[in-house]
């Protein structure tokens, strides 16, 4: 027999600690950082009895899950929404507050779990759609401009790391790859060279994925999202380029960088070329030296460093 309980239409945004918010199997996970999930975007409104939000720590992207929970909800659904209280918790209450939710919270294993009910306040919930939401910005790569979303890597600005990479590109032909694509600028500049057979953009942010078929209006264009810490693939590309993360979940974590240069060199035909910016302090020279034949220095500068690795 099932029960109410089991019956109910659940949703959950991200991999909240099972200790602190319990989330069913069959619960519908809707975060844009999970492979194969469903859109947060796509939940029809006033469908859901519950739902769990690990909330993320930027705070316009912050509020567009609360309110895009909220707007999900049945009239009188529970939201529990969490957080470490250094990354976005202690602001929760507040937050929800502010979209019209009466708020019960507690404090666990340094984070603080809020609980509240739908449907909060419709035209603060409108607010922050659109304050987290999809929008144009005037200046990008080569000042064209880009579709961007708070919460995708380097929304509200070029990063100028991937800045100095594109002003470094060498020579580039074949088929390559552009490893943690983003919005996409990077592989602007790469499909810039005539000489460029294919280009695959490769993300684990969904939302990445989506502006980036948006922003690169090229048929050489191929868009794929994936972890690239569990990605695995024949030796067949000519080049990669990539700017690798270097935190998770708002921590500093180097194994980010250290897979993308092993499934550069899984993904990279004998004598394929991997062009890599980082921040000088990162030490990525001893996993190249282990996985490439040559490794050489492009330039330094302003804090950051182009390193290119021949297979």
């Amino acid at each position: 027999m099932t029960t109410a309980a089991e019956s109910e239409a659940w949703a959950v945004y991200g991999a909240p600690p099972p200790v602190l918010a319990p989330v069913p199997p069959r619960a519908r996970q809707v975060s844009p950082l999970i492979p194969d999930a469903s859109s947060l975007e796509d939940l029809a409104e006033a469908s859901l009895d519950r739902m769990t939000v690990l909330a993320p720590p930027g705070a316009l992207e912050r509020r567009y899950v609360l309110a895009q929970a909220l707007r999900a909800l049945k009239p009188g659904g529970a939201l529990v929404a969490l957080a470490p209280k250094d990354r976005g918790g202690s602001r929760l209450r507040g937050e929800l507050q502010s979209l019209g939710c009466a708020v019960a919270e507690e404090a666990r294993r340094h984070h603080r779990i809020c609980t509240a009910r739908a449907p909060g306040d419709a035209a603060a919930i409108a607010s922050a759609l659109t304050g987290g939401g999809v929008r144009w910005r005037e200046v990008g790569l080569g000042e064209a401009g880009f579709w961007t979303q708070p919460g995708v890597f380097s929304w509200d600005r070029p990063d100028p790391g991937t800045t100095l990479l594109a002003a470094h590109l060498p020579a580039l032909a074949g088929r390559g790859a552009d490893f943690g694509c983003g919005a996409g600028l990077l592989a602007r500049a790469v499909l810039a060279q005539p000489g460029v057979a294919e280009l695959e953009l490769v993300d684990i942010d969904a939302r990445a994925i989506a502006l980036a078929r948006r922003n690169v209006d090229d048929e050489r264009a191929r868009f794929r999202q994936a972890d690239l810490r569990r990605a695995s693939g024949g030796a067949r590309l000519d080049f990669v380029v990539m700017n690798p993360p270097f935190h998770l979940a708002g921590v500093e974590d180097r194994g980010l960088g250290e897979a993308f240069i092993a499934a550069a060199a899984a993904a990279l035909r004998p004598g394929g070329v991997c062009l890599l910016v980082a921040n000088v302090s990162l030490p990525y020279e001893r996993a190249l030296e282990t996985c490439f034949a040559r490794l050489g220095q492009v330039v330094r500068r302003d804090g950051f460093k182009v390193l290119e690795a021949v297979k």
